[in-house]
């Protein structure tokens, strides 16, 4: 999916809204458990739900990859089942060197046929440039997460600069806004806006709204831009909106809640 065409869907649904696939099996419907897949009929259920006020998915790769070859199979499936409307980033946060991270992109950019996928910046550029080789794909890098051990190096100082202002300025140079996005946490709003600064015209992932705290209205004051310029995740507070068999009517209520806001800030700045 180009640049373009997610701008495109934004002004479609009036929303930029990305639903976070994490189905763990402790805490999904029990009665899904007696299926033949419950990782892929859980998701299946939340995208039927949710798909009309989403313009992405972010299926965490660890929720399927841990059950093996099953999981892969599950994962593979639920992405082949996401509309081609929305974006699919898979979030794997790959990295490694060059030849490695190739085989990466090859997994998730042609075997999965993901159209982005969440990177891990910290081997430097050979371990990102990869990943940037491949028409109309994205990389999702790792900016200004919003976990608590950010703290321990993101925000580090060098010479008066923070870690994630090097990697900032850094990566800048390695693609452009039509193949590269940032993670920005939203449970950090306050450094939002410091971000933006040094990547005016890139899309940030924002994860945090919802369960983790953060405000959709603070994150869309300190991290639009001219063309909204966000992508804002919510994980559990859709996907867990219930435990019973009505967990997909209450995923799709939290999803239209989420929409509904955030067609009043594409309406007011005419994305």
């Amino acid at each position: 999916m180009t640049k373009a065409e997610l701008i495109a869907q934004i002004k479609d649904k009036e929303s930029f809204l990305c639903v976070g696939l994490d189905p763990d099996l402790t805490k999904i419907p029990q009665h899904l458990l007696q299926t033949e897949d419950p990782l892929y009929e859980f998701c299946k259920a939340i995208i039927d739900a949710t798909h009309a006020f989403a313009v992405a998915f972010k299926p965490n790769t660890a929720f399927f990859e841990c059950h093996g070859a099953v999981g892969w199979e599950s994962l593979r499936k639920t992405i082949a089942y996401i509309p081609k409307n929305c974006l699919i980033i898979a979030d794997a946060k790959r990295g490694d060197i060059g030849n490695t991270s190739s085989y990466y992109a090859k997994t998730f950019f042609e075997h999965l046929q993901a159209d982005a996928l969440t990177v891990a910046p910290y081997m430097g550029s050979d371990s990102v440039l990869p990943f940037l080789q491949f028409a109309d794909k994205w990389v999702v890098l790792l900016a200004l997460t919003s976990n608590e051990g950010a703290k321990d190096f993101q925000l580090e100082q060098n010479n008066g600069k923070a870690l994630f202002e090097t990697i900032l300025e850094k990566s800048a140079k390695w693609g452009s806004p039509e193949n590269m996005m940032y993670v920005v946490g939203a449970t950090r709003a306050e450094d939002i806006a410091r971000v933006r600064a040094l990547a005016p015209k890139h899309f940030f992932l924002v994860p945090g709204v919802g369960a983790q705290g953060g405000d959709l209205d603070t994150v869309v004051q300190y991290g639009a831009n001219t063309e909204c310029g966000l992508l804002v995740n919510s994980s559990r507070a859709i996907i867990y909106a219930s435990a019973g068999r009505d967990f997909a009517e209450a995923a799709k209520k939290e999803a239209l809640k989420v929409q509904a806001q955030m067609a009043l800030h594409v309406q007011r700045f005419k994305w």
